[in-house]
């Protein structure tokens, strides 16, 4: 019996000790959301802008290597996961919906942006266009390196189809794997369906798209940053919240084991007393 007292004590003090490191992670997670959030709301006034702009251009019919599809004999795709862990099922998610498309590494380029993304690229095989160490240490002045290096490879032919993949910040309880096409560019919803006649650009639209590409890459791709930041954030912050209300579940019925194993001990120990006092 003193035995199991004193496993359960051992318990609670292992348990207790978990759930500060979860709460301390719990806190540390709240306080870099918010940040996190503004990031990703100062991204889609960009976007935004950019969107606006290149719905009207593709809208048209404009002839640009930009806007024409071709056989996908090599594909690169762009793969946005988190620097860390302990964030539930966040990167896996990312990876699964990776995976799920079947990727021919013999084929298949990528960019890592990330470090659980960089881990997953190496472990794949796939080759190594750039990577990307940190999500929330990258800058838009890495996502403008990063779209004239996509523009780059898609013109001169070296891939057919780029690919991003990245986590949508739906709301703080739900985060959503996202598939978006970059290149070759596909006019989608109104804008296909808007005419540019009714806007002049100078001094072409085909012109003024092709100068548009740039701006409009970096766009996406900041965004993307931004939104899988806030997501990955919001994500550790509720795994971690979860963690801390299980180890308090665990801490009352060890708590109530405890209590129970204590009496048992005591009571024991009384009647051993009364049965040795009684044989006297």
């Amino acid at each position: 019996m003193t035995g199991n007292i004193k496993a359960i004590r051992t318990r609670i003090k292992s348990v207790e000790s978990t759930r500060h490191i979860t709460r301390a992670m719990q806190l540390v997670a709240s306080s870099k959301l918010r940040s996190a959030l503004d990031r990703m709301e100062q991204s889609r006034f960009f976007f935004d802008a950019v969107q606006e702009a290149f719905s009207d251009l593709a809208a048209g019919n404009v002839a640009s290597p930009f806007l024409t599809p071709r056989p996908v004999a090599h594909r690169c795709v762009v793969i946005i996961a988190g620097d860390r862990g302990l964030a539930g099922g966040y990167n896996a998610n990312v990876f699964r919906a990776v995976r799920a498309a079947a990727y021919d590494p013999k084929v298949t380029s990528a960019v890592a942006v990330g470090r659980r993304a960089c881990d997953f690229v190496r472990a794949e095989g796939f080759s190594e266009v750039a990577l990307y160490e940190s999500v929330e240490k990258m800058g838009k002045e890495d996502t403008v390196t990063l779209a004239a290096i996509l523009k780059d490879l898609f013109l001169a032919g070296d891939t057919d189809e780029i690919v991003l993949y990245y986590t949508d910040y739906v709301s703080a309880l739900t985060q959503e794997v996202r598939e978006t096409r970059l290149l070759p560019l596909t006019p989608t919803g109104e804008a296909a369906h808007r005419s540019v006649a009714e806007t002049v650009f100078e001094p072409s639209p085909a012109a003024v798209l092709d100068a548009i590409i740039p701006q409009y890459l970096t766009g996406v791709l900041w965004g993307a940053v931004a939104l899988s930041h806030a997501a990955e954030t919001a994500a550790r912050r509720n795994a971690m919240d979860s963690a801390t209300e299980n180890a308090s579940e665990m801490l009352e019925k060890l708590s109530l084991a405890y209590n129970r194993a204590r009496q048992g001990a005591i009571t024991q120990e009384i009647t051993e007393i009364v049965a040795g006092a009684g044989s006297e």
